[in-house]
């Protein structure tokens, strides 16, 4: 039987998203900014299809994921570059 949800990690806050869910409404859901911008400025999702790369995250070790792109996985560890 296919679980309903799925739990996940971002920046060591546990959070669980329904399956199928992309990283980035697990990010959404703590209500966590994304990122920071060179300047300072918060930046989040803006096309939420993987264009824009303002959803970047690190997802298991690896540097500048898109969480929009990205299915959640139980026990994935998402850290953001806050």
């Amino acid at each position: 039987m296919k679980r309903a949800n799925v739990q996940l990690s971002v920046d060591g806050i546990a959070v669980e998203v329904p399956a199928g869910a992309n990283v980035a409404a697990a990010v959404a859901q703590l209500g966590l900014r994304f990122r920071r911008s060179r300047s300072g400025e918060a930046r989040a999702p803006l096309c939420g299809m993987g264009l824009c790369f303002e959803c970047r995250v690190s997802i298991d070790g690896i540097a500048h994921q898109r969480a929009c792109v990205v299915v959640a996985r139980d026990g994935m560890q998402v850290q953001r570059d806050d």
